[in-house]
């Protein structure tokens, strides 16, 4: 495979040259899924992961100001980097909420009782301000399915499912933390943590 710098890469982008896309999938790919499934990931993510940096890095490219100061390789490592821990943050803020199954086991005393019937109408009353498609995408996410699955299951393109994930995940967590009933819970648990600590 013909090697090329990286100016001439960054000209080849700027001039949409598509070859040298895969040229640095192939190069720099299994860079950035190695860093994905090492916090967590699969492979899935780590193909939306580069596919989302190479979008960010066109973008930077295109500002005619913009000088890169390290490798291309790096760059690029590094915008991807911070999406998955971006990603990653979200999805927890998320997942906080999700409806979880009681250890049958795991005894509750009233106030953790009480404290997971308002996390479940929180989560559930934010989800329903949802758009339909951002509602139907997610609970498929939530059943595990995979993003070109849900994409033939609905009629839409992957990128579309991918890029639609995203935005609800983040709409979903912002609206989360912005409802007064989470500022309550969040208070309450602070206080209760204060005393028991």
């Amino acid at each position: 495979m013909k090697e090329y710098t990286d100016s001439e890469i960054i000209d080849c982008l700027r001039k949409r040259q598509s070859y040298v896309v895969g040229y640095l999938s192939s190069r720099y790919m299994p860079m950035i899924r190695l860093m994905v499934t090492k916090m967590g990931g699969n492979a899935d993510d780590a193909s939306d992961i580069f596919q989302d940096g190479l979008i960010i890095m066109l973008e930077k490219l295109d500002d005619k100001d913009f000088v890169l100061t390290c490798r291309l390789k790096t760059y690029l490592y590094v915008i991807c980097e911070n999406l998955w821990k971006d990603l990653l943050d979200k999805r927890t803020a998320a997942e906080n909420y999700f409806i979880r199954r009681e250890d049958p086991v795991e005894e509750k005393d009233f106030t953790e009782q009480n404290d997971q019937a308002l996390h479940e109408r929180l989560f559930r009353s934010v989800f329903e301000t949802l758009e339909p498609a951002s509602k139907k995408i997610l609970e498929l996410y939530w059943q595990e399915l995979s993003p070109q699955e849900i994409a033939d299951k609905l009629g839409f393109t992957y990128g579309y499912v991918r890029k639609k994930k995203c935005e609800a995940q983040a709409e979903l967590t912002e609206k989360v933390q912005r409802h007064p009933d989470y500022k309550r819970i969040m208070n309450v648990a602070q206080q209760r943590n204060g005393v028991t600590a």
